[in-house]
């Protein structure tokens, strides 16, 4: 499906696939868990999911013959930081629009994890006190316009690369990659657990997916809070990316799957459940889930299993999309572990 599109790579190839076999036994064997390690997919400023997406963004923006990237997301975004590493690499400049979707934090949230790791690799930070919003916002507009004042060319990436024309098909990839993986481990996935914020991995899953009918089997553990929201752009970007490849099986309502009752009581916020999902992953398995994303995906995992969703025998492919680094700014929440 995506042989016509240009890819530049960023990632070290296929990443691993490691059984949780100790949080299986302790959620009462019934189900086999595994995960698959985005967050191991590159020497880039830690990787992680946005590295997949950028992929297929970067050859666009150096056809575009810009000088910088703009881009956008919370003060502990990842994806910033994913767009500040690439344009290190491939030698463009970056600004950065930092706006405070998360509120009442400890006073050196700013200055640590994501953002820190941003500012060493050279990109321009703008923080702007906004709220939370996956939509296109007028900060990032104007950051747009303040490198064409002046004299810059700049290419714009929005939040989590999710709005961009070509969002969507790191995590087509995706899909094709796991075939591949489950060939070799003679099985195949019953279902994938995946997070969803601004919505292109979960829709590019479901696009890549919808070639063997398991659509409907990724799970997607909604952490932005605004599920109506979240739902409506997965489905758009899923409807747009199944265009942009060709698919001819038509995406519809159903097929976007997204439990919302994990993302309380705020985006960025983890309740006293992520907190101790985020604990007994790592106790059980040594794996580091972070609070804004993949600690709220776990926690709804581990709920799902507990409460008897999945059934008995089944084979449970937890994303790990990256995210760790955004710890650090939690720090004051794990003060003993």
């Amino acid at each position: 499906m995506l042989e016509k599109f240009d890819r530049f790579p960023l990632t070290f190839g296929p990443t691993p696939i490691e059984k949780l076999d100790r949080l299986g036994k302790h959620l009462g064997g019934k189900v086999e868990i595994y995960a698959k390690r985005e967050d191991c997919n590159s020497g880039l400023a830690f990787g992680g999911n946005k590295l997949r997406k950028l992929e297929y963004i970067v050859p666009d923006a150096l056809a575009s013959n810009a000088d910088t990237l703009v881009s956008i997301g919370a003060v502990q975004s990842n994806h910033t930081r994913m767009v500040a590493a690439v344009a290190a690499k491939i030698g463009m400049k970056c600004l950065l629009v930092q706006e405070n979707w998360v509120p009442d934090q400890n006073p050196v949230y700013s200055q640590v994890g994501n953002i820190l790791l941003s500012r060493i690799m050279g990109a321009e930070v703008n923080l702007v006190d906004k709220g939370f919003d996956i939509g296109i916002r007028a900060s990032w507009e104007e950051a747009l316009n303040e490198v064409k004042q002046r004299g810059g060319s700049p290419y714009g990436i929005p939040a989590g690369a999710s709005a961009h024309k070509y969002g969507g098909l790191g995590y087509v990839g995706f899909a094709d990659e796991v075939r591949v993986q489950e060939e070799q481990l003679r099985f195949c996935f019953d279902y994938i657990v995946v997070c969803t914020v601004t919505g292109s991995t979960q829709a590019g899953m479901i696009v890549g997916f919808t070639k063997d009918g398991r659509a409907r089997n990724v799970i997607g553990i909604d952490a932005s809070a605004t599920p109506d929201h979240a739902r409506a752009q997965v489905l758009k970007i899923a409807r747009d990316t199944a265009k942009l490849t060709g698919l001819t099986t038509e995406v519809v309502d159903d097929d976007v799957v997204l439990f919302e009752e994990y993302a309380y009581p705020h985006y960025g916020i983890p309740s006293e459940e992520t907190k101790q999902a985020i604990r007994l992953c790592a106790r059980l398995e040594g794996m580091i889930t972070d609070p804004v994303y993949e600690g709220k995906s776990m926690q709804g995992m581990i709920d799902l299993v507990q409460g008897g969703f999945f059934p008995d025998g089944s084979r449970i492919l937890f994303v790990h999309l990256g995210g760790v680094p955004a710890i650090n700014g939690y720090g004051y929440m794990f003060l003993d572990g």
